[in-house]
């Protein structure tokens, strides 16, 4: 077909009027004029579909061909009522139009289908089993053998990353990783999937929902199965599991619909039923955990065009029904409330304007986001007002290498255009559940150690107040380096003699911060004493599978805990302000002194000194010499009234630290809380060990192997 021809048919179609809208297809329903229906061997008036490729659509399927045509071919050899290919152009297809009505029409997603129905849609899918591959245009080359299940179900995980996830990170990756769902979720469902029974391979559809069968006015058949265009060869139960997902069935139908399937399988081809029962589930755990990328897109890309708060709130609630569905198959460990979802989809949308433009590593756009400024935070000359709105607009447009996930917030590292720095945009967690508690005012907190002069590195307050939804926020100085292209780096293999040295100078001038100002009372308490009850308060309010759990492994409850505690005494050391979490994932190194910025310190306190240095080499994996080296640098810089003692105390503080640990670790093992942060993942690791040096300091036989 000649261009020129091709192009005045794409413009009668487009004004035909009548259009349903495909995977990447837009399709028109058109009378055919004299002249093509000529061509077609068809009457005058004859209604056909003109499906349009659509250009620049998002990619959200699994395409194994791009041929549709040679495979509605194959599939009219075996069963009739098939549409047909009737002509090819640039950029369009011309089917034979089926005139009827979509099923969705008689029945509509979540209610029953008639059996009828049913039946002679399990007739033909099986019937199109037989179709031979031979008929079938070329499958790409890394297909997996025939009758290997298990190959055939990781493969569509891996093309379901390489296809529909990586070729959009650039645009969502940031908001699949604001709304929780890790850059390797798919990976992992991969490598969960277990060996499955052998079954031979055939044609599927692939995209079985209602919207998809056609109810004929006036046919042999009384359904028709249109939009061949995510057809594949493979495991049956693929065909069966989508088919299930997408049409929605009632709980009650869904046995009715399996049952039915089979029969007709059996009749045709009985191996391809082997291991129905145990095999189906994985399937059906596939089609959940993909669609959430797919559904998530499409909610979030609808909002381009829709300014409304009305459409907001309800592409919200779609992204929360998407992640509910897939929270188990891809692992996700919670799914934020809708509140939540709405405020990450706000800054998504305001990333992107219509007119926005990406300059080098920095986001610029006409799109600014409101806020309340925190009165108790003066604006900052090196940071104004003004500049916030423009870093909360950035941040929704933050790819996810540069979004920070700790247990209880998330860093999002921005450049704001005409800024001559990047930040961070510091949020809570709203799917955070860390059992251990803040006391002090994270942002008072870096304000006092600013004030006081200390020579301690750690982030600048930029800006504190609330945006959208009321959600709060705090503006920080980034520690990383300036170049964005690199993520920031931690001593996570221990730290370097310098950098040992550079913490523990930092240590001791957090001694020289008036803490008064934080906590008016600190001078007053026991800390030791307040330390034990506040780790017996802590297994206190474990759940209760968490504490059926340890009991079985030997650890006291909490009552018997604070007994067996209250046995030890620790010499009284003046109280200074402490981190209290300095893992190596809260050290970022610095190219220059003091080698290390110390950043979250949301978990900050004041106490005794010895027991941030004690807290910090029990979180910190490094090399023996490092230790004496750090204890050393330490007593040399301090006055006695911080250090008398240690030597003797160090050992109660250290087995007071695994006993923390063996009820936190163990808590997120059974709960799942916090393992996507690092250094949470290698704590529970190496839980045997950590259980073990519980149990010595308790006096306690334990059970690591139970935890098995």
């Amino acid at each position: 077909m000649d261009q020129g021809r091709s192009d005045e048919i794409l413009r009668l179609a487009r004004q035909s009027g009548a259009v349903s809208r495909g995977h990447h297809n837009s399709n028109y329903v058109w009378e055919l004029p004299r002249r093509d229906a000529r061509l077609l061997g068809l009457e005058p008036g004859t209604r056909v579909i003109v499906r349009v490729r659509e250009t620049g659509a998002t990619p959200v399927v699994l395409r194994t061909w791009f041929d549709e045509g040679a495979v509605l071919d194959a599939v009219r050899g075996v069963q009739t009522g098939t549409p047909e290919c009737l002509a090819e152009g640039d950029g369009f297809r011309i089917h034979s139009y089926v005139e009827g009505k979509p099923l969705s029409v008689h029945s509509e997603n979540g209610k029953p289908v008639d059996t009828l129905y049913v039946e002679v849609l399990a007739q033909q899918v099986a019937g199109t089993f037989t179709v031979r591959r031979e008929a079938l245009p070329l499958l790409p080359w890394f297909w997996s053998r025939d009758g290997d299940s298990q190959g055939f179900l990781r493969l569509l995980v891996s093309r379901a990353d390489w296809s529909i996830r990586k070729p959009n990170r650039a645009e969502f990756g940031g908001l699949f990783a604001a709304l929780g769902v890790p850059e390797d979720a798919l990976a992992r469902l991969g490598r969960r999937v277990p060996a499955m029974r052998s079954r031979p391979y055939g044609l599927l559809h692939a995209d079985l929902h209602r919207d998809n069968l056609i109810v004929p006015e006036a046919a042999a058949t009384p359904v028709v199965r249109i939009d061949w265009e995510l057809a594949t060869y493979g495991d049956p139960l693929h065909d069966l599991a989508t088919h299930l997902v997408r049409m929605q069935y009632p709980d009650h139908q869904v046995d009715e619909v399996i049952g039915v399937w089979a029969e007709a399988m059996q009749r045709i081809c009985p191996a391809a039923i082997e291991g129905l029962t145990e095999d189906l589930s994985h399937y059906l755990a596939f089609e959940h955990g993909q669609s959430v990328y797919p559904d998530v897109m499409r909610a979030a890309g609808a909002l381009r065009s829709s300014a409304g708060e009305e459409g907001l709130h309800k592409a919200a609630e779609s992204v929360c029904r998407a992640l509910e569905t897939a929270e188990e198959p891809l692992g996700l460990t919670s799914v934020p409330r809708v509140a939540a979802v709405e405020g990450i989809l706000f800054r998504w949308r305001a990333a992107r304007p219509a007119d926005a433009e990406r300059t080098g590593r920095r986001t610029a756009g006409p799109r600014t986001i409101g806020w309340e400024p925190d009165q108790r935070f003066p604006e900052r000359p090196e940071f104004p007002h003004s500049a916030v709105p423009v870093a909360l607009a950035a941040e929704g447009a933050v790819p996810a290498r540069l979004m920070l996930e700790g247990t209880a917030h998330r860093n999002s590292v921005v450049w704001p255009a005409e800024f001559p720095f990047p930040v961070v945009v510091r949020r809570g967690l709203a799917t955070a559940h860390r059992r251990e508690r803040g006391f002090l005012s994270e942002q008072a907190v870096l304000r006092a150690i600013e004030e006081s002069r200390a020579n301690v590195a750690a982030p600048k307050v930029l800006a504190v107040g609330s945006s959208y939804g009321g959600e709060s926020f705090a503006i920080h100085t980034y520690a990383g380096e300036p170049d964005l292209d690199r993520s920031p780096r931690h001593p996570v293999h221990g730290l370097l003699p310098h950098e040992a040295d550079a913490l523990v100078d930092q240590l001791c001038a957090l001694t020289r911060v008036d803490h008064r100002k934080l906590d008016p009372m600190a001078d007053a308490g026991d800390f030791f004493r307040w330390l034990c009850a506040d780790l017996v308060r802590l297994v206190t309010a474990l759940p209760k599978e968490s504490q059926q759990l340890a009991r079985l492994l030997g650890l006291p409850g909490a009552g018997r805990l604070g007994e067996i505690l209250s046995r030890f005494r620790v010499s009284e050391r003046k109280p200074a302000l402490l981190h209290g979490d300095l893992h190596p994932w809260n050290l970022v190194r610095r190219r220059g002194h003091p080698w290390l910025t110390i950043v979250d310190w949301e978990l900050a306190l004041v106490g005794d000194p010895l027991h941030d240095l004690v807290r910090h080499m029990h979180l910190t994996r490094t090399r023996p010499e490092i230790y004496p080296r750090m204890f050393r640098r330490w007593v040399l810089q301090l006055d006695g009234e911080f250090t008398r003692d240690w030597r003797k105390d160090r050992h109660v503080y250290r087995g007071l630290e695994f006993v923390r640990s063996a009820y936190l670790d163990l808590d997120r093992l059974v709960t799942g809380a916090g393992l996507r942060a690092p250094y949470v993942r290698r704590a529970v690791d190496s839980y045997g060990r950590t259980l073990e040096a519980a149990g010595r300091f308790l006096g306690l036989p334990v059970r690591p192997a139970a935890i098995a």
